[in-house]
C-alpha cells in the first residue's frame, strides 16, 4: 500500500478484525495517515469495502502459538492497537494489556465494547439498540405513544462508539509524549451515548424539554422543528428555532400569518404542524429548494444515501470519492496541510509487520 497522507503518517496500528465500531476507529486513524495492519482470522473476508479501505490485512490463527508469537512482535512496535472482543477474551489468548504493555510500555491499547470492560453486562451480548436503551437515548426517539424508532446504529456505535475511542486514543497519544507512556482505553459505548446526552441533563425541565418521546422542542413535536411531506412524495425538513430564522422561513414559504405567534408554545404545535404539512404539500421539494435552500430558513431536503454525491452542496465539498470502483465518503476532518486520503486494502500486513521488527 502507499500514497498514505495526513497528520498521523508514522503512526503504526494493530487492528484485530471485527464489526461495528471497531473498524471505523481503524478507518479514521488510516484515513488520516495512520499504517493500520488488520489481523484476520482463518476464512474472515471483506464486508465492507468503505469502512475497511485502507488496511494492511494478514491472516493469522489466534489458536496457534506462532499466530500468537506474531500478534505480540507486532504490538511490541505498534503505538496503538485497537481490539473489540468480549472483555477477557485477550486475556485468554495472552495477548491482554498487561502483557503487552509489559513488552512495549508506549502501547496504547484500545478496548472497544459496548458494555464496558466491567459492569454486571460487561460478558452479555449486545448491539446499538441495546447500548442506547440503558442510556437514556433512545427512550426519546419517534412518536408520542408508540415504541421508539432505533436511529439505525449512529448514535450507539459510531456516535458514542467509535468517535469516543479514536478521541481517547489520541489524547492517549497526547499524554504519551509527556509521560513515555501508553494506557489502556476502555471505550464503552454506554460510556459515549451518556456522555454524547451531557446537553439533555443540562437542559432544564420543561414544556419543550427534548427527552420526551415525541413531544420536546427536537422530538418532532415542534412544527419549526421536524420533516415534511412534499408534492411528489419527498420530503424536506426544517430546522427555524431562533425567531429571526423562524419568521423568515414563514415568509418564504407564503405560511398563514397566525402562525408567526405563539411559536414557542407547545398548545400551538398540533395545529401549526398540520398548517404548514398542508402548505408543503402545495408544492415539490425542487420548488422548495428554490424558494428556502441556501436561506436562514434553517431548511434541508431530505436526501437518500443513492443521491447525496449529486447534492450542490456535498458535490462542491468533495464530500465523495470513486475510488477501486466504489464510493467513499472523504476522509473527515480535512487539514489545509497535512489533508488525509483514501487508500486501497492491500494482503501486505505479515511484510508491514516485518518491516517494522527490523525497523
Amino acid at each position: 500500500m502507499s500514497n498514505a497522507a495526513g497528520p498521523l503518517v508514522g503512526l503504526k496500528v494493530i487492528e484485530f478484525a471485527g464489526i461495528g465500531p471497531g473498524p471505523h476507529v481503524a478507518m479514521l486513524l488510516a484515513d488520516l495517515g495512520a499504517e493500520v495492519v488488520r489481523i484476520d482470522r482463518p476464512g474472515a473476508m471483506s464486508l465492507n469495502p468503505v469502512v475497511e479501505r485502507a488496511r494492511n490485512r494478514v491472516t493469522v490463527d489466534l489458536k496457534t502459538d506462532e499466530g500468537k508469537a506474531f500478534c505480540r512482535d507486532a504490538a511490541s512496535k505498534a503505538d496503538v492497537l485497537i481490539e473489540g472482543l468480549r472483555p477477557g477474551v485477550m486475556e485468554r489468548l495472552g495477548l491482554g494489556p498487561d502483557e503487552l504493555i509489559a513488552e512495549n510500555p508506549r502501547l496504547v491499547y484500545a478496548r472497544m465494547t459496548g458494555w464496558g470492560q466491567d459492569g454486571p453486562l460487561a460478558s452479555a451480548a449486545g448491539h446499538d439498540i441495546n447500548y442506547i436503551a440503558i442510556t437514556g437515548a433512545l427512550d426519546a426517539m419517534g412518536e408520542n405513544g408508540k415504541p421508539p424508532v432505533p436511529p439505525q446504529n449512529l448514535v450507539g456505535d459510531f456516535g458514542g462508539g467509535s468517535m469516543y475511542c479514536a478521541f481517547g486514543i489520541m489524547a492517549a497519544l497526547y499524554e504519551r509524549e509527556r509521560s513515555g507512556k501508553g494506557q489502556v482505553v476502555d471505550a464503552a459505548i454506554v460510556d459515549g451515548v451518556t456522555s454524547l446526552m451531557s446537553f439533555f441533563f443540562g437542559q432544564a425541565k420543561g414544556a419543550v424539554r427534548t427527552t420526551e418521546r415525541g413531544k420536546g422542542l427536537l422530538s418532532g413535536a415542534a412544527h419549526f422543528y421536524r420533516c415534511y411531506e412534499c408534492a411528489d412524495g419527498k420530503e424536506i425538513s426544517l430546522g427555524s428555532i431562533e425567531p429571526q430564522f423562524y419568521a423568515e422561513m414563514l415568509a418564504r414559504a407564503g405560511a398563514p400569518q397566525e402562525l408567526a405567534q405563539g411559536q414557542m408554545n407547545p398548545a400551538n404545535w398540533g395545529e401549526y404542524s398540520e398548517k404548514l404539512a398542508a402548505l408543503f404539500k402545495t408544492k415539490t421539494q425542487a420548488e422548495w429548494n428554490e424558494l428556502l435552500e441556501g436561506t436562514d430558513a434553517c431548511y434541508g431536503p431530505v436526501v437518500g444515501l443513492d443521491d447525496v454525491r449529486e447534492h450542490p452542496h456535498m458535490k462542491a465539498r468533495k464530500a465523495y470519492i470513486k475510488h477501486d470502483g466504489d464510493w467513499h465518503p472523504a476522509p473527515a476532518p480535512r487539514f489545509d496541510r497535512t489533508p488525509g486520503a483514501v487508500r486501497s486494502s492491500a494482503d501486505d500486513g505479515a511484510d508491514v509487520v516485518a518491516r517494522w521488527t527490523k525497523g
